[in-house]
């Protein structure tokens, strides 16, 4: 619970110091681009979805000590990767409305990790179809415009791969280490 708490608020300090940077300065050149930011808060997401994965999840089962499994309370196991990911977003859709983030896939195991916008399939099928770029588009959901990127997001460790692999309900079964396995989505709103 704390390091979903902890990597939720890393996230959101990060985007505010962010967003306060881009907005306190009357400079047209200090200003970070929906690009620059999406690609800043991706970094951050990555990097401790990496650290818990590696470190955490792949390192303890390797030793045998516990593993991670989608029902971790009733399991007494380690929340997935994917889940920590997941309450990281809900925690901050909870605190701020100036950016979202979810982790999707075109082979969802959790069918509300399925794209759902056109611009989220779009962007899905691009970065399988063009490994290491990014998809960045526009779109209009709700009546706003939002700056939408998605980015790729790779089996990092062996347990990556196994987990999804052996899943009962995984539509893909050939995962790779190094595979993309789906994406990051991030949406930013545009003023009008």
């Amino acid at each position: 619970m704390l390091k979903r708490k902890s990597m939720a608020v890393g996230v959101a300090l990060i985007a505010g110091a962010v967003s306060l940077a881009a907005c306190s300065s009357g400079k047209k050149d200090a200003a970070f681009t929906p690009q620059e930011l999406t690609d800043m808060l991706h970094l951050v997401m990555e990097s401790d979805r990496a650290v818990y994965t590696k470190q955490v999840v792949n390192r303890l089962k390797e030793a045998g000590v516990i593993k991670a499994t989608e029902h971790f309370t009733d399991d007494q196991t380690l929340p997935l990767p994917a889940q920590m990911f997941r309450f990281g977003s809900e925690t901050v859709a909870g605190k701020t409305d100036k950016f979202s983030y979810s982790l999707q896939s075109n082979w969802a195991i959790n069918k509300q990790n399925a794209p759902r916008t056109d611009a989220e399939k779009q962007g899905l099928t691009y970065i399988v179809e063009h490994p290491g770029e990014n998809f960045y588009t526009t779109e209009e959901l709700g009546g706003k415009k939002f700056f939408t990127a998605v980015y790729p997001d790779v089996a990092v460790a062996p347990v990556c791969v196994s987990c999804h692999n052996e899943h009962k309900d995984s539509p893909k079964t050939d995962f790779k280490l190094g595979d993309v396995m789906g994406g990051v989505v991030i949406r930013v709103p545009m003023d009008s």
